[in-house]
């Protein structure tokens, strides 16, 4: 199974994020809370996939993104944010964004989404 990174400021996201990736048999590497702290995190253990918040603090999750691609260009990253950002997901999916999930999430569509992107 895969190495994930969870990067959000919400530690009900992280936690509730935590339990579905565990309960599916992936391995949790490491958790951040804003963007800057997501890129540190990814140099440091290079998962096999990133969930990535768009509204954060420090640096928002688009601005990480493109931090993370423009030095791991391998990097899978699954933009996980509140509805009604659609100007943030097209920008997400144009700076390397595999896919983009809108909370409130459906289990399925985090497990649909993160085994598509894994098997890419």
């Amino acid at each position: 199974m895969a190495n994930i990174l969870i990067v959000d400021d919400s530690r009900t996201s992280r936690k509730i994020l935590r339990g579905l990736l565990e309960s599916e048999g992936h391995t949790v590497v490491a958790e951040a809370t804003n963007g800057q702290e997501g890129y540190d995190l990814y140099a440091q253990h290079r998962p096999n996939l990133v969930t990535m918040d768009i509204t954060m603090p420090v640096l928002n999750g688009v601005e990480s993104l493109k931090k993370i691609i423009a030095d791991f260009p391998d990097a899978k990253v699954i933009m996980v944010s509140a509805a009604g950002q659609h100007h943030n997901m097209i920008e997400a999916v144009q700076n390397g964004a595999k896919e983009f999930i809108a909370k409130p999430f459906e289990v399925n569509d985090i497990k649909n989404a993160i085994n598509s992107v894994l098997n890419s």
